[in-house]
């Protein structure tokens, strides 16, 4: 087992509210003033992480895994890069039980808001461009920016704010009393958050290694009322992009980990009782699942355009090639989304995507209250078996 600092507790008084404020039921429950044990997260800031060769060896292979696949990509990132971002905003948002098809997240992003789980995974969407954005300078301020974008919807749950209230995983959602875990006093996280940036920006750590550990650091703190584990997933993106390991597109790891939900956890168990390896191990294994999942659904999508080149008549200065590559990357859209990525006015995409219906390439659906919206059936499958690849289950001993 590795050295490294372990989270300690103290003892704090949970404090029920008023029975005034609450019904018979849950005033009986809570019964009154009682204990429970808060996590004391140590800081890692200048803490020494030592891992096995064999671990940092595997972590290493993991990592020029996914530069060699970011540099592949490279001159493709307008192809490829918006799906591969919203493939690791829909694995990391399943991580969480949320799930919806390709179609309900790309048509929620357009303002479609039947379905609230597409919601919320376009939302996660939003979060990971934001987390790549700061990825040059990640900061408090940054992460909350993450949780800000993230929450946008969910008001109650202060988007953007560290959390001025206990936090717990397991037990009743009604008190910490019996909990799996209870995060920090929300008087610690500030802290608690400098420490860790200032732990991400050391240049000492194997990239992979330290965005693992800053990870399961993040998750340790759960600064937010909700969202941490989306938004920790976010900071991993983040971390990756920071240390260079990827420049061009997100590759989706939280696929890699989805394979292995209940392993993911016990390594958070395990890093924050001072054991680090089994966290570093699952985003190492996550990596190269990521990568070959990764591979295939850009193939994929590589499949159907070629076989637009042969099904479609048209012109080759005629505009319709230009929405197919729209589609491409965004396989469900209207005629604004198209005008302003062609750079017309958006009368004129009308003939061109009932043109590219007309030929059976297309698909169009009015969604209620949202206007018309034009899909590729061929893009949104290939997404879909993406999705359904990285939640098959890792058998044991693989």
């Amino acid at each position: 087992m590795t050295s490294w600092p372990a989270v300690t507790y103290e003892t704090l008084r949970w404090d029920p509210l008023p029975a005034e404020t609450m019904g018979p039921g849950l005033s009986a429950y809570v019964g009154g003033s009682r204990q429970y044990a808060a996590a004391v997260p140590p800081p890692i800031a200048r803490a020494d992480l030592k891992l096995p060769a064999a671990a940092l060896s595997a972590a290493d292979d993991a990592t020029r895994e996914l530069s060699r696949f970011d540099a592949e990509l490279g001159h493709r990132v307008s192809a490829f890069g918006p799906v591969l971002l919203r493939s690791e905003a829909a694995a990391s948002s399943q991580i969480e039980q949320l799930t919806a098809s390709a179609r309900a997240i790309f048509t929620a992003e357009l303002g479609a808001r039947r379905a609230r789980n597409a919601t919320l995974i376009a939302a996660n969407t939003a979060s990971l461009q934001a987390a790549i954005e700061s990825a040059d300078a990640i900061s408090p301020e940054a992460i909350r920016q993450m949780h800000a974008v993230l929450m946008a919807e969910l008001p109650r749950h202060t988007p953007g704010q560290w959390r001025q209230e206990a936090v717990w995983i397991g037990a009743s959602s009604r008190s910490p009393i019996g909990a799996d875990y209870v995060g920090p006093r929300w008087d610690r996280v500030p802290a608690l958050i400098d420490d860790l940036v200032a732990f991400i920006r050391r240049t000492d750590i194997t990239p992979l290694a330290l965005t693992a550990v800053g990870h399961a650091q993040f998750e340790t703190i759960h600064p937010f009322t909700d969202g941490n584990g989306r938004t920790g997933r976010a900071l991993a993106q983040a971390i990756l992009r920071h240390r260079a390991v990827t420049r061009s597109v997100a590759v989706p790891v939280s696929g890699g980990l989805l394979a292995d939900v209940d392993g993911y956890h016990h390594a958070l168990t395990a890093y924050r009782s001072g054991d680090p390896e089994p966290i570093v191990a699952r985003f190492t294994e996550a990596s190269v699942r990521a990568v070959a999942n990764a591979r295939e659904l850009v193939s994929d999508i590589d499949e159907v355009r070629a076989g637009w080149r042969e099904r479609v008549r048209a012109r080759s200065d005629s505009g319709v090639w230009r929405v197919l590559e729209v589609v491409a990357r965004t396989p469900v859209v209207d005629a604004a989304l198209v005008a302003r990525e062609l750079g017309i006015r958006p009368q004129n995409a009308y003939p061109l995507l009932r043109e590219l219906t007309e030929q059976g390439v297309l698909t169009v659906k009015a969604e209620h209250r949202a206007g018309t919206f034009w899909r590729s059936d061929e893009i949104l499958h290939a997404v879909d078996r993406f999705a359904e690849r990285a939640g098959r289950r890792q058998r044991a001993g693989s």
